[in-house]
């Protein structure tokens, strides 16, 4: 049988069985549709949370990242893993008590105005819209390579997919989907992680193998991959990173961005009680941990291995011939992920960093610029093929980052959709609709985020990765500050929180247009973005953080000189702050 075949027979089988539990669990109330009935079990919902936050940047690229840099881009792994306790700590149990079913509902209640409401709306739309571009395009990438065709018209087979489930099952069905989901893509992703290992280390289990002794060399294999880029004129795998202050800003950044982001918080509202609340997170958190401690090991052995396969006897000596190349290299260069250039003609493949200080030691080897280029996006769905795995290995692969990818997107989705049918509708336009009107209003907001959300997959604004650095620093700087006051301060009130909702979006949305390009239409960025040109030396990506402080501090300021909130207001706080016999959450209405 062909790869291709085995590819189909895997992807096919995995989406026929979501397909089948969105069929089964249908979605027949608004109740049904938003927060799945309110009766999922913790152990459950900690799956389908984990499904749900590890999007195709989870999967497909932090990998990547990391294989490419290094340490230096270990701030993915901190600030995702450590939002994620932020927002089982800070915020998830106490938006459970409160009962409602949206972010913005909340915000509008609790600043008691339809004003902030919209706010919340704009904000939460915005953030989701730039994160599923990402999702979508991720989708479209493993489908090009496994199924062969275009990356446009993968994408189109991926938004059918996740039309007929999203549309149809609503949360009901995406909680069922996401738990088979994680099921797929945590198999798909430790499976060649552990045969990898053991090739390389003898030890079973990646993240002790990536401290373990290289068998080839004998030596522990990350001094081995260092000596290897090193001869390569990279920079040091484990060195430390020279801006500090951007590390952690950045960091703290997609900290707060994921404690604000409005489709995990959404899950929590899923749960029965409170307490159920702060347990599903519990087991969420050790779900995406069994993630997220293999991806450094999956990163630093793609990286060793590739280096292996273009210098087998070593960076010194001579490089692999070109027509003797693997035949992974053939089948990535066609989706045109990988590009060679002979640049000296000699049929062979060079690959090092070719910058000014290494020209010398280049050219006394012979060699006239880099060769081959290496998409990071394929590192983790390449990953099986550069260890010779067999084939069914590499189709569970395909599987997984296709589960990632339409899992995140769903999540999204039902984001947008329920945010536009429940507070725009519902909230705004036509407060007397009824229940039946506000099922087929979120499924038609639903459908049409979905073809925007394609025609973005296909034109999309700058890299699928800074966008998704975007939909962080935006939930950050407006979504995040204004939940953590709305809980902890019975002070700020609703001028406060809007003046610092919008403070937070312009000033954050502001500065990174001035350096990737204005709305990221390329060519109109104001200034170079390079690390002279950033304020304080703060670049764009890590700019969500200092959104939030302003924030806070416009909101508190605000607060201050107008008056304070109704007393109903302040007790409402009161009672969310303080779980009195924390059992029955607020029942929906």
């Amino acid at each position: 049988m062909s790869q291709f075949t085995i590819n189909l027979i895997f992807v096919g089988g995995s989406f026929a069985l979501y397909i089948a539990i969105a069929i089964w669990s249908r979605a027949a109330s608004t109740k049904e549709f938003y927060v799945a009935g309110g009766g999922v079990s913790p152990v459950v919902n900690g799956m389908a949370t984990a499904a749900d936050w590890m999007s195709a940047a989870s999967f497909i690229s932090m990998a990547g990242l990391i294989a490419a840099a290094g340490y230096a881009n270990s701030t993915y792994l901190m600030g995702w893993t450590g939002g994620y306790v932020l927002l089982a700590m800070l915020l998830a149990p106490y938006l459970r008590k409160f009962g409602k079913f949206t972010v913005p509902e909340f915000i509008g209640d609790r600043f008691y105005s339809s004003s902030a409401r919209m706010i919340a709306v704009v904000c939460l739309i915005v953030a989701s819209v730039t994160y599923v571009i990402g999702q979508m395009t991720g989708a479209g990438v493993a489908f090009s390579r496994f199924l062969e065709v275009s990356s446009n018209t993968g994408l189109m087979i991926a938004a059918v997919v996740v039309f007929f489930y999203a549309v149809l099952g609503g949360m009901k069905g995406i909680t069922y989907t996401q738990v088979a989901q994680y099921v797929v893509l945590i198999i798909a992703y430790t499976i060649p992680a552990v045969f990898i290992s053991l090739q390389l280390t003898n030890n079973p289990i990646p993240p002790l193998g990536l401290f373990s002794t290289h068998v080839d060399s004998g030596q522990p294999l990350l001094a081995t991959l260092d000596g290897l880029v090193r001869e390569l004129g990279f920079r040091d795998y484990t060195a430390d990173v020279p801006n500090k202050l951007n590390m952690v800003l950045f960091t703290l950044s997609l900290m707060i961005g994921t404690a604000g982001l409005p489709h995990v918080i959404i899950r929590f509202f899923t749960v029965p009680k409170v307490a159920d609340a702060r347990w599903s997170a519990g087991w969420a958190l050790v779900f995406i941990a069994a993630l997220y401690l293999t991806a450094p090991a999956v990163a630093s052995m793609a990286r060793l291995n590739l280096v292996n396969t273009i210098y087998p006897a070593g960076p010194t000596a001579e490089a692999l011939e070109y027509s003797e190349r693997p035949d992974w290299i053939r089948t990535w260069e066609s989706t045109g992920l990988i590009t060679y250039t002979d640049k000296n003609n000699d049929g062979r493949i060079q690959m090092y960093n070719d910058v000014p200080a290494f020209t010398e030691v280049a050219e006394s080897r012979g060699w006239a610029g880099n060769e081959l280029t290496v998409n990071n996006d394929i590192i983790v769905l390449a990953n099986p093929e550069i260890a010779n795995l067999p084939s069914w290995v590499i189709a569970l692969i395909a599987a997984g980052g296709l589960a990632a990818a339409l899992s995140t997107a769903a999540g999204l989705l039902l984001a947008i959709s329920s945010s536009i049918s429940h507070d725009l509708i519902k909230g705004v336009i036509n407060p007397h609709i009824s229940d039946k009107g506000e099922l087929l209003a979120a499924r038609i907001s639903m459908a049409v985020a979905i073809v925007v959300a394609t025609w973005l997959g296909m034109n999309p604004p700058g890299f699928a990765a800074q966008v998704v650095a975007l939909a962080f620093g935006i939930a950050a700087a407006s979504i995040f500050p204004a939940l953590m006051m709305g809980i902890f301060s019975k002070r700020v009130n609703s001028a406060g929180a809007m003046a610092g909702m919008l403070a937070g979006l312009l000033s954050t949305t502001i500065y990174i247009f001035l350096y990737l390009g204005w709305f990221f239409i390329p060519g109109t960025n104001t200034f170079a973005n390079v690390p002279e040109n950033w304020l304080f030396g703060i670049s764009p990506l890590s700019f969500g953080a200092v959104g939030a402080v302003i924030n806070f501090a416009v909101a508190a300021a605000v607060s201050t000189v107008t008056k304070a909130p109704p007393q109903a207001i302040q007790d409402l706080v009161e009672s969310v702050r303080y779980p009195k016999g924390a059992g029955k959450a607020t029942a929906h209405h």
